[in-house]
């Protein structure tokens, strides 16, 4: 398993989690630093990982790609007019390698890149200012966004364009799809509303303490959230009401919550989170334990910076990385590879 994050000073950070001892039995984790570049010239703002692959956005207006299985960055993308805002890959089932990259900026577009080898496909305008937050549902089909134009957008990535968009009362900063992909979750200020996929339909709305900064869904229905409070919550999108929660999970406002699948051969793997916040630690936690009461981290590192986001990946792959040329925008005039 391994966990990116990004810092405000432009390094980016990564680590592989693993077991102190070499029994498979064993709960005593670690955080081994993989690397840690100064990949961009300006804050990142979003980080993505996938099998293998991971990927940095920044305010210097470039996405840096990396190859976890063996620790090294690949270098940029440089096809974007202003900052990037959101990354997401897009691994197909049953698949350990992401087939799609995509992104969103701070100009309102949306741009998909193959992963084999990183080629620019498509862009295209979703919204007229900065999108804040970009989701991909299971299927590959489709995305959400939410943007500072107070709009909800759905477009079309088998066609590569925008097919849907909506105004909505507040400007939303966070969407998430659920695991099944049948709701989708979306974050403005304390309130997360829960939705129906194929509708938009609000279900309810579930109110945190304090702003909410990220969410990550997991199974079962169960969504965790952190931000300004300071702890990491996990939300039964069922019942609508809080499952349990790790109070004072860090000692500053969490940036990023990733949830770390467990591995499918071991049904007795411990339900791991990783959490990161703006004082530079990252905290990985056996979820189970908080239903007993505040749990102690299984791992912890300090990268003496301020974390700004935060991914992972618990998938293996053989598969290596390279960045190729895009081809003329006419051959890849839409979408077809998702």
């Amino acid at each position: 398993m391994s966990l990116i994050a990004g810092s405000y000073e432009r390094f980016i950070w990564g680590f592989k989690l693993k077991p102190l001892t070499h029994d498979p039995s064993s709960q005593s984790l670690t955080l081994t630093q993989l690397f840690s570049y100064p990949s961009h010239t300006a804050p990142i703002t979003t980080v993505a990982a996938a099998g293998p692959a991971a990927a940095s956005g920044s305010s210097d207006d470039t996405v840096h790609i990396y190859d976890l299985s063996t620790a090294a960055s690949l270098g940029p993308l440089h096809h974007f007019s202003s900052s990037v805002t959101s990354l997401s890959f897009y691994c197909p089932p049953n698949l350990s390698f992401p087939r799609n990259l995509l992104s969103a900026s701070a100009d309102g577009t949306i741009s998909i890149f193959d992963t084999e080898p990183f080629v620019l496909l498509k862009s295209f305008r979703a919204h007229r200012k900065s999108i804040n937050d970009l989701a991909v549902h299971p299927s590959g089909k489709l995305a959400l966004t939410v943007s500072r134009d107070g709009c909800l957008a759905m477009s079309n990535l088998m066609r590569g364009k925008r097919s849907f968009c909506c105004r909505l009362g507040k400007e939303p900063t966070v969407v998430k799809f659920d695991v099944s992909g049948e709701k989708f979750f979306m974050v403005s200020e304390e309130k997360i509303g829960v939705h129906v996929a194929e509708d938009a339909r609000l279900l309810f709305d579930l109110d945190n303490e304090k702003r909410v900064l990220c969410a990550a869904p997991g199974e079962s229905g169960i969504l965790f959230t952190g931000g300004e409070n300071r702890s990491i919550t996990a939300w039964d999108t069922n019942s609508g009401k809080i499952a349990y929660s790790i109070e004072d999970a860090h000692s500053t406002r969490i940036k990023g919550i990733v949830v770390l699948t467990k591995d499918v051969a071991g049904e007795d793997d411990p339900y791991l989170v990783a959490s990161a916040s703006s004082d530079g630690f990252i905290r990985v936690w056996d979820a189970r334990m908080a239903i007993k009461g505040k749990p102690n981290p299984l791992a912890e590192a300090n990268t003496k910076s301020r974390l700004t986001c935060l991914a992972g990946s618990s998938l293996k792959s053989s598969k290596r990385l390279q960045i190729g040329k895009s081809a003329p925008k006419e051959e890849h005039d839409g979408a077809e590879d998702l």
